[in-house]
């Protein structure tokens, strides 16, 4: 069943909708949240939480051609939410290390005028990505969206890790450029 039928399910309110997506996506939405808590129960724990506002926010939203980013942007945040909540040292080291390698090239929202500002940023970061490689997105998107380690992203990819090193740190670096250019002061 394609995304466009499933989001058709949540629209009419046919509960099988929640069954559809967890078998299209479940095992990846999982992942998202396991990556980031490092605990296999409260992953799934998420992921349901997940379903729920999906099931919640559409209607009015219709993510027809988005489904998963839709849904995977949700329960990332509700494993972002969770992870700050238990405060799990170990795994919110990671995060740590991560929002710092990021924070290095993209500015923080201080004020609100930023916030006001955060959809010309993600256009930016999207203008970005565009430019790169298919190689290079997708070590970028997994390192820093899906929270996989060097390690996971050198194995997915059949990469040595200091070119996924030396790849996200470059990637970094221009993407500071990049924002700078757009009139952010990073």
């Amino acid at each position: 069943m394609d995304d466009s039928q499933i989001v058709e399910l949540y629209l009419t309110r046919d509960e099988s909708a929640i069954a559809q997506t967890s078998e299209k996506y479940g095992s990846k939405l999982r992942r998202i949240a396991q990556n980031v808590l490092s605990d296999l129960e409260t992953s799934e724990e998420c992921e349901n939480d997940a379903y729920l506002q999906t099931w919640n926010l559409i209607p009015p939203n219709e993510p027809r051609t988005y489904l998963f980013a839709f849904v995977g942007r949700i329960v990332r945040h509700l494993a972002i939410d969770r992870l700050r909540h238990e405060g799990r040292q170990k795994r919110y080291a990671l995060y740590c290390e991560l929002t710092d390698e990021m924070q290095e090239c993209i500015p923080g929202n201080s004020d609100v005028s930023q916030e006001i500002d955060a959809k010309e940023l993600s256009q930016l970061i999207n203008t970005f990505l565009e430019s790169c490689s298919d190689e290079q997105r997708n070590i970028f998107v997994r390192r820093y969206w899906y929270f996989d380690s060097v390690a996971e992203i050198c194995e997915k990819y059949s990469l040595p890790q200091s070119k996924v090193k030396t790849t996200l740190f470059r990637m970094r670096e221009k993407l500071k450029d990049h924002l700078t250019d757009g009139g952010y002061i990073v």
